[in-house]
C-alpha cells in the first residue's frame, strides 16, 4: 500500500524445504526487488521502496545489510524497481545498477567497503516536454520500471518505463539515448534480452500486451494480447523461442514460437484467491521450473509439464543438433518470416 508504508522482508528459501526459509532479514522499508550475483551467490542486491539500495552478506550472521546507500551517498528519491548486478569492474570491485522511478539509473560499485555510486543515466529526456497551461512548457520527467543489460554487448541495456517507452542506452552517454521506442500505452512492467539472440528483446505492460522485438527496428515483430494487464514476462533459459508471461488475473501463460506463433501453449490458473493478482514470474536457470509470485506475498513453485518443454524430434539416423547455434536459428528463422514483406505469412 504506497500511503500505509510498512516493513520489509528478504527470504531465501531452498526448494528443499519450501515451507521455512533459510535466512531471513527484515528492513524498516519495503523490499521491492533483488538479485543474486551470478559468481558471488552469497552476496543479494536489493532496493528498498524509500528509493535506498543494499547489499546483504548471506555468510555474514548479521541481520544488517552489508552496505546500504543513504541520503548523502545517491540514493534514488523514489522506489527502487529493479536491481542488476554487472561483472565486476578493471579493479574486481562489484558493482550492481539500479533503476527507480525518479528517473535515474545508477551504477553503485563496492569500492573499500563502501558503496560509490555514479548515475548512468537521467531520464528527463528531450522530448518528453508536455505543452502546460498558457503554452508553458513543462519538463516531464521520465520513470523507470524496469531494465536489462545485453548479454553480450557490455555497454547496451534497455530501459522500460511508466510512460510506455523503451528506450535503448549505453553506458558510455549518459545524456542520450541511442533509442526510443514507442512500445506500450501503459507502463512497461518488464524488459528483458532473448537469452540466445542478440538482437530480440522482449517487454511486457499493463496495457494487456507482450511484445517482441527486434532491437534494429522500430515496430515489434510479434504482438500477444493476453486481455488483462501482464504483470511480467520472462524468456526460458533453455530454448530461445519459449517465454512465460503471468497477468493480473492470476494466470501463467506459456508460450513457444516454434510450435505455435499465435496461442500460447498453456494458460493456467496459478492465483486462485480473488482480489489477488500475480506479479512476478522466473524460470529456474537448470529445472524445467518456474516460480509465480503474487500480491499476497506468496510464491508458487510449478514445474514444466513435458509437453510445455518440447525438444525437437530426432529422425532416423540424424542427430538432434543441440547448443546455442540452434537457439539463435531457430528463432532467427521465425523472425526472418516476419520482417520480409510480401513474404507468405
Amino acid at each position: 500500500d504506497f500511503m500505509k508504508q510498512g516493513h520489509g522482508m528478504l527470504l531465501v528459501y531452498t526448494l528443499k524445504n519450501p515451507s521455512f526459509p533459510e535466512y531471513s532479514f527484515s528492513s524498516e522499508s519495503g523490499i521491492m526487488c533483488l538479485d543474486f550475483h551470478s559468481d558471488h551467490p552469497h552476496l543479494l542486491a536489493v532496493g528498498f521502496y524509500d528509493g535506498n539500495v543494499a547489499i546483504y552478506n548471506l555468510k555474514k550472521a548479521s541481520s544488517q545489510p552489508s552496505y546500504k546507500s543513504s541520503a548523502k551517498s545517491g540514493k534514488h528519491t523514489e522506489p527502487v524497481w529493479q536491481v542488476k548486478w554487472q561483472k565486476d569492474d578493471m579493479d574486481n570491485n562489484s558493482n550492481f545498477f539500479s533503476v527507480s522511478s525518479d528517473g535515474r539509473i545508477v551504477s553503485w560499485t563496492l569500492v573499500k567497503n563502501e558503496l560509490v555510486h555514479m548515475d548512468v543515466i537521467k531520464l528527463s529526456a528531450d522530448g518528453t516536454t508536455m505543452q502546460g497551461p498558457e503554452g508553458l512548457q513543462l519538463q516531464m520527467l521520465g520513470s523507470g520500471t524496469s531494465f536489462d543489460f545485453h548479454k553480450k554487448i557490455d555497454y547496451l541495456f534497455l530501459v522500460g518505463t511508466e510512460e510506455g517507452k523503451i528506450y535503448k542506452c549505453s553506458k558510455s552517454y549518459s545524456s542520450q539515448f541511442l533509442d526510443v521506442f514507442e512500445a506500450h500505452h501503459m507502463a512497461v512492467d518488464s524488459v528483458s534480452w532473448n537469452p540466445f539472440h542478440l538482437k530480440v528483446f522482449i517487454s511486457c505492460s499493463s496495457d494487456w500486451t507482450v511484445k517482441i522485438w527486434d532491437h534494429t527496428i522500430k515496430t515489434p515483430m510479434f504482438v500477444y494480447d493476453l486481455s488483462t494487464a501482464v504483470g511480467d514476462v520472462s524468456w526460458s533459459p533453455y530454448s530461445s523461442t519459449v517465454f512465460a508471461a503471468v497477468t493480473i488475473d492470476g494466470q501463467a501463460h506459456v508460450f513457444d514460437l516454434n510450435i505455435n506463433k499465435l496461442e500460447p501453449l498453456c494458460t493456467q490458473l496459478v492465483v486462485t484467491r480473488k482480489k489477488n493478482k500475480a506479479t512476478h514470474i522466473q524460470f529456474n536457470p537448470v529445472y524445467p521450473i518456474i516460480l509465480v509470485g503474487d500480491e499476497r506475498g506468496l510464491i508458487t513453485c510449478l514445474k514444466l509439464s513435458p509437453n510445455l518443454r518440447k525438444k525437437p524430434k530426432q529422425k532416423k539416423g540424424q542427430e538432434v543438433k543441440k547448443g546455442p547455434e540452434v537457439e539463435i536459428a531457430k528463432l532467427e528463422k521465425l523472425l526472418s518470416l516476419v520482417r520480409e514483406p510480401g513474404s507468405k505469412e
